[in-house]
C-alpha cells in the first residue's frame, strides 16, 4: 500500500526555513506563525540542521536558553532525509529508524540533488492513508 505512493505525491513544497544565526525565540515565533512543526536550517542554500517546535518550545518554557541564543547552538545536525522518488513505506521506515526509544521522528526533509524540495510529516502520511 505505502510502497505504491511516492514522497513527492504528498510532501509539502515551499518549505519554510531558518538560518543558523537566527535567535531561537524568533525561530519559534516563525514555527507558530506558519503552524509547522519543524524548520530546516539552511546556510548558503545547504541543509545544515533542523529545529522542531517541541524542542524549542519545551526549552523556552523551561527558560533553558540565554538571551540571544541562536539556532546554530541548538539545532540537530543529523537530519533525516528522503528523496522525492522514495516510497512512503521507505519514509515511514526512516522515521522509525531515526526515532528514539521506540518512537518515530515526525518529519523528514526531502532533498533532490542536495537541495530542499519539500518536507514530509507523519501527519501527511496519515492523511495519505485515509485516501487509499
Amino acid at each position: 500500500m505505502l510502497e505504491n505512493l511516492k514522497v513527492k505525491e504528498i510532501m509539502t513544497e515551499n518549505v519554510i526555513t531558518v538560518t543558523p544565526g537566527e535567535e531561537v525565540v524568533f525561530a519559534f515565533e516563525k514555527l507558530m506563525k506558519h503552524k509547522v512543526s519543524a524548520l530546516p536550517v539552511i546556510d548558503d542554500e545547504k541543509l545544515v540542521g533542523i529545529v522542531t517546535a517541541s524542542d524549542l518550545g519545551h526549552n523556552l518554557i523551561l527558560d533553558n536558553y540565554e538571551l540571544g541564543t541562536t539556532v546554530e547552538k541548538v539545532m540537530v545536525t543529523d537530519v533525516a532525509c528522503v528523496e522525492p522518488e522514495d516510497s512512503l513505506d521507505h519514509a515511514v521506515d526512516k522515521m522509525h529508524k531515526h526515532g528514539t526509544e521506540g518512537g518515530i521522528i515526525n518529519q523528514l526533509v526531502v532533498l533532490n540533488k542536495g537541495k530542499i524540495t519539500g518536507i514530509i510529516s507523519d501527519g501527511d502520511i496519515i492523511k495519505a492513508l485515509k485516501t487509499i
